[in-house]
């Protein structure tokens, strides 16, 4: 079998992606002062823009949205000219680039945060487990619950920072809806213990925030511009879900009919692989998966693409060590090993400094 299909151009939506090979989102915490992107924030994307679709690390789109420290967000000006230098950079290399909008929701912290914040969540719920901050590991705190009012304020944040995405020449922003994070949270049975319509015990309502937000941000921007990222069954940061597939099953329903750019799935376990392939039948529209591998993603996983899997294949830890991993992987290797102990936080050792085949 032939990996050929990696290689070929695809349409996202309208934008021509130059091969079928995407840049997962992958948080490194090494934003500015008031999470503003650096020059060297834009020179490690630019380093990528061989990949068909870069998807950034997590943004804030508000203040209180943010859930690790040195995160850059998209809620200031300030922020949208930084991020105007990354895009360029990017479109500079042939790329293409997305911003993936990110609410930390209850994994969070108030040192983060200006004085008198506190994380915000579902339900007042909380996480098991620790984050780091600017001052070492620390213990998750009780985040506010939200009212129904600032549900609505949530969703209304999503869709001002989409469009200061847009302002700053990204072509399109990734909800983030996976991981543990705020989107995800509402779809959890443990972190969602709301009795009104953004909860409820139900499917349904469960779904609403998700979808409320996709519509805002689609209506905001354009739904070609617009896509989400989902981890069906994904026990990261302590999220507990039942009812997996119709949860997920009713959401890409509800989403499929809108003409969104893609719908991206990430398979955190091996548990709910079989729902992949149920998800991509029911999604009307480009299909990109993160897929389940023992290991960094690498070659092995390009079949899939001929297979018809997916339309594209995003990958992480092999691509934040090989900043011209589609060279690489159209010859099987060699890959630069990543380095964990600089995944986060730092300067460019780590980040820019992982060397291309050519030297």
């Amino acid at each position: 079998m032939t990996t050929a299909t990696a290689f070929t151009a695809h349409d996202l939506a309208g934008t021509a992606l130059a091969n079928r090979i995407a840049l997962a989102p992958m948080t490194r915490s090494r934003a500015g002062e008031g999470g503003v992107p650096t020059e060297l924030v834009a020179e490690y994307y630019a380093q990528r823009a061989s990949a068909g679709l870069l998807v950034t690390e997590g943004i804030q789109p508000s203040v209180v949205g943010q859930g690790y420290p040195f995160t850059p967000g998209l809620h200031s000006q300030e922020q949208v000219a930084g991020w105007r230098k990354v895009t360029d950079a990017v479109h500079a290399g042939g790329g293409v680039i997305f911003a993936q909008l990110m609410h930390g929701g209850r994994i969070g912290h108030p040192s983060l945060l200006p004085e008198g914040l506190t994380p915000v969540a579902p339900s007042a719920v909380t996480p098991a487990g620790q984050l780091f901050t600017a001052t070492g590991p620390a213990d998750f705190t009780q985040p506010r619950e939200l009212t129904a009012d600032e549900i609505r304020e949530t969703v209304g944040d999503f869709a001002r920072a989409a469009r200061n995405a847009v302002d700053a020449g990204f072509d399109g922003v990734e909800l983030h809806g996976a991981n543990g994070y705020l989107i995800h949270q509402f779809l959890s049975a443990n972190a969602n213990l709301r009795t009104d319509e953004w909860g409820g015990g139900t499917v349904e309502n469960r779904i609403r925030f998700a979808v409320e937000t996709v519509k805002a941000v689609a209506a905001e921007i354009g739904a070609e511009r617009t896509a989400i990222r989902l981890s069906p069954g994904n026990p990261y940061n302590d999220i507990t879900e039942t009812e997996v597939p119709a949860t997920y099953e009713a959401l890409v329903a509800a989403l499929s009919p809108l003409g969104l750019a893609y719908l991206h799935v990430t398979e955190a376990t091996d548990e709910f692989r079989a729902l992949t392939p149920v998800l991509r039948a029911a999604f009307d529209g480009t299909f990109v998966l993160n897929p389940y591998t023992d290991g960094p993603t690498d070659h092995r996983a390009l079949p899939l693409l001929d297979e018809g899997a997916a339309d594209v294949l995003a990958f992480g830890a092999l691509f934040l060590a090989n900043p011209d991993l589609p060279a690489r992987l159209a010859t099987g290797g060699p890959y630069n090993a990543p380095d964990p102990a600089t995944f986060f936080g730092g300067d460019a050792k780590g980040f820019t400094d992982y060397p291309a085949l050519a030297g």
